[in-house]
Formats: C-alpha cells, sequence, structure tokens
C-alpha cells in the first residue's frame, strides 16, 4: 500500500496536445493565456502547473523551445507555482524534441509516459475508433528519459495508463535511474488504457511501492471520479482542461482554475488541507527552481 499524506497537491493541465477552443474558448494558446490561467489556478489551490506548448496563431501543440521557454520564463515570474513540463509533446514529436524539454530548462518535474501504447479517440455510442496512433514508449526511452531527468534534477512523474506501464517501471527501478520515492500519476479513461473503477484503483494502489506517492488524473468524468476516490486516501489530484473541459455535466468549466477550486473543496471535505507550492515542494523531494 502507497504512502499517505496529510495535505493534497492539486496540479493544473492547462492544454494537453488535443484540446481546442472549439471545444472550450478558455484553453490557452499564447503565453498571456498561459500565464494568466497558472496564476488563476495557484490562487485557486494548484501547487504545480502541468504545461504543453502551443503555437499562439493556430494552437496546434508545438516542440519550439522559444515559445516554452516564455510560457515557463513568465508563468515564474508571476507566481512561485511549481513546473512541471510535458515530454509527450504532442503528435509528431522525436524522441529526441521530447527530452529536450527537460534538457532546456531543468524544471522541477516532467511527465516520463512508461509504455507504448495505442491512444485513440472514440465515438462511444457507435464503439467506432474516430482518431488513433501508437503512443511510443520504449523501454530504452524510459531508461534515457529517467536518466535525463535524475542528471536535470528534474522530478519523474511517472504516467500510469495501465498495469504494464506500472511493471515497466518496476522492472527498470534497481537500476537507480529515477529520483526515488517515485511519484506515479494514475491515468483513467484514456481509449487504449484502463477505464476508471474503483477495483482498477485499488489494484494500482496494492502493485506501487510503499513508500511511493500518487496522484489520479481522469479524462471527462473520470477526472473527477477519480479525485474523489484520491481525496480521503491520501493521494493527489490532477485537474485541467487537458483532461476535461466540464465543470460539471453540461457547463463548460471557465478555465482549469475553477476545476481546481471544485479539487480543492473535495479535499477540504475530506477533512485535508491543500498543499502549498513550498510544501508540495517538500512533500515529493523536489529541486528548487
Amino acid at each position: 500500500m502507497a504512502a499517505k499524506q496529510d495535505k493534497v497537491i492539486i496540479t493544473a493541465a492547462l492544454t494537453g496536445a488535443a484540446t481546442m477552443k472549439n471545444q472550450n474558448p478558455n484553453v490557452p494558446y499564447t503565453r498571456d493565456e498561459f500565464v494568466t490561467e497558472a496564476v488563476k489556478c495557484y490562487e485557486n489551490g494548484a501547487s504545480i502547473v502541468h504545461i504543453h506548448a502551443r503555437d499562439p496563431e493556430n494552437g496546434i501543440p508545438t516542440a519550439d523551445l522559444g515559445i516554452l521557454g516564455g510560457i515557463v520564463e513568465g508563468i515564474r515570474k508571476e507566481c512561485p507555482i511549481c513546473i512541471n513540463l510535458s515530454t509527450a509533446i504532442g503528435i509528431g514529436a522525436g524522441d529526441d524534441e521530447r527530452i529536450s524539454v527537460v534538457e532546456e530548462f531543468k524544471p522541477e518535474m516532467a511527465s516520463l509516459n512508461t509504455a507504448t501504447m495505442n491512444f485513440a479517440v472514440g465515438d462511444w455510442k457507435e464503439h467506432t475508433i474516430l482518431f488513433e496512433l501508437v503512443f511510443k514508449n520504449t523501454f530504452g526511452m524510459l531508461v534515457r528519459y529517467a536518466e535525463a531527468m535524475k542528471a536535470a534534477g528534474t522530478k519523474p512523474e511517472l504516467e500510469i495508463y495501465d498495469m504494464g506501464g506500472l511493471y515497466n517501471v518496476l522492472f527498470v527501478q534497481p537500476q537507480g535511474i529515477f529520483e526515488e520515492p517515485l511519484h506515479f500519476q494514475f491515468v483513467w479513461g484514456v481509449l487504449g488504457g484502463m477505464p476508471f473503477s474503483t477495483r482498477n484503483f485499488a489494484g494500482f494502489l496494492e502493485t506501487i511501492p510503499d513508500n511511493a506517492t500518487w496522484s489520479t488524473c481522469g479524462v471527462g468524468p473520470a477526472q473527477f471520479a477519480g479525485a474523489m476516490h484520491a481525496a480521503p486516501q491520501g493521494g493527489h489530484i490532477r485537474v485541467g482542461l487537458e483532461d476535461n473541459i466540464w465543470i460539471s455535466k453540461g457547463k463548460l468549466a471557465e478555465g482549469s482554475w475553477e476545476q481546481v477550486k471544485k479539487a480543492a473543496e473535495l479535499a477540504r471535505l475530506a477533512d485535508r488541507e491543500v498543499a502549498t507550492p513550498d510544501e508540495t515542494r517538500e512533500m515529493l523531494n523536489l529541486s528548487k527552481p
């Protein structure tokens, strides 16, 4: 059973690689939109912000380090929130591009995907596939990226879409490539990964190391279903428009900040306080920016 912590760390994932303004107009594209949204998330209880950069003209995910650097610099100037950069970036990003964000900016945290998988968008009424790709994350990439993160002083956020990814991490862990204790992100509801259920949740918690910390995120309705399980069980919560464009059924979120506010309310209902960025750095053993 994983370690339980008194305070809840809330992460805000602002855009991802797929959510667009035509789905929710509050998805940030420009540097100023990212900075404004990050500050609002911090003010409402987020202590980590997770970033995929976007082309400010068309909103397409980009590996441009200049664009990403402007966003990171702007956020750091305006608030003390912890920076977590994506190493997934978006469709078509090469292996070197994906890890370059860590090598260039040395963020406090970065996502580390743990298994190659089918990654799809489907029509759940017709049970047909609308879009799909093979999300490449080999053992070689897992080790290489983990070593690069350790060299940069960046804490890996281990993205777990299914039990295979979890066992991949446990297999290579004895190499000493991870900053300990491990920190896992359980990702629910991606077509090609595991759906959210209490049984699946329990399986993850029973398998990760005793001293590990963990957070939950989910696509659409799985976002707050996971959050409501994490709050009373000593876990942490990720929300944001990357994963879910809604604040409640039929109502678009006014921004990731509104979901942060709701997650903070859930934490307090579970009699847990919301962690500040400095408390988060201590709890996760993060390097200072």
